[in-house]
């Protein structure tokens, strides 16, 4: 049997003041810290042994990883990044209060800018300092690769490819891995994997730093997935992450 962890990463800094932040490279709070310290305790009490790891070019991805495989003692442990498993870019979004977005714009709006498949936000100029296009980070991607808005649709047109042409080939001689990443970059994913309709997948919901288990056997099928951790804790988790569009 073959396991795959993804991890959606431990509380940031726009997280905690509940604003958009995609590409933005905000930092883990405090508590974000603690999340995936306890993230990787629970890892490490239920017997995981990871492989190698695989993480987004943002810090508070990169971040909860190291924290995990600190408390696990795998630090020695090889890392993969990619820009291709970022969290999705929300265009002029990025930055701005969610609830002050829903209050000016309606809950409905935001819900579609947030969570449906193919409606992006309007996009940035690539001369806005918010764009990709000024960090030193993506000299190397084209100007067709660099995304100034996307929606799900687009994040799941580069996290899945990924998936596919990199993950699965070191999946399919090796037992273990971790992917810390992103709420829509996961869930890109989670959709692939578990073949989410495009109206479903609205109502999925990634806590923070909460380990989401994929089992797979020899043949990489999909055995069985299950969030690791109390239910009523992680059903509470997730009802507080649909909320963050609210008024």
């Amino acid at each position: 049997m073959k396991r795959v962890v993804l991890l959606r990463h431990g509380e940031s800094t726009w997280n905690k003041e509940n604003r958009f932040t995609g590409w933005t490279d905000v930092d883990l709070t405090e508590k974000g810290v603690e999340e995936a310290k306890k993230a990787g305790r629970t890892l490490r009490e239920n017997g995981f042994v990871f492989e190698k790891a695989y993480t987004s070019y943002l810090k508070r991805a990169v971040k909860t990883l190291n924290q995990v495989l600190d408390v696990m003692n795998l630090d020695w442990i090889p890392v993969e990044k990619s820009w291709k498993l970022n969290e999705k870019h929300y265009g002029m979004l990025q930055g701005l209060n969610k609830a002050e977005t829903a209050e000016k714009y309606g809950e409905e709006q935001v819900l579609l800018w947030r969570r449906s498949y193919d409606i992006a936000p309007d996009p940035l100029a690539m001369d806005d300092p918010r764009s990709p296009r000024q960090d030193i980070r993506y000299n190397e991607l084209s100007d067709q690769e660099i995304p100034l808005t996307e929606s799900l649709l687009d994040t799941v047109n580069r996290a899945v490819p990924y998936w596919k042409e990199e993950i699965v080939p070191y999946l399919k001689d090796h037992q273990q891995i971790i992917v810390a990443a992103h709420g829509n970059s996961l869930r890109g994913i989670i959709k692939y994997l578990k073949n989410i309709s495009n109206e479903d997948i609205i109502g999925l919901n990634l806590p923070t730093a909460v380990p989401y288990i994929f089992e797979f056997d020899d043949n990489l099928n999909l055995l069985k997935d299950y969030f690791l951790g109390d239910p009523d804790e992680i059903k509470k988790l997730m009802e507080a992450v649909a909320n963050q569009g609210k008024k």
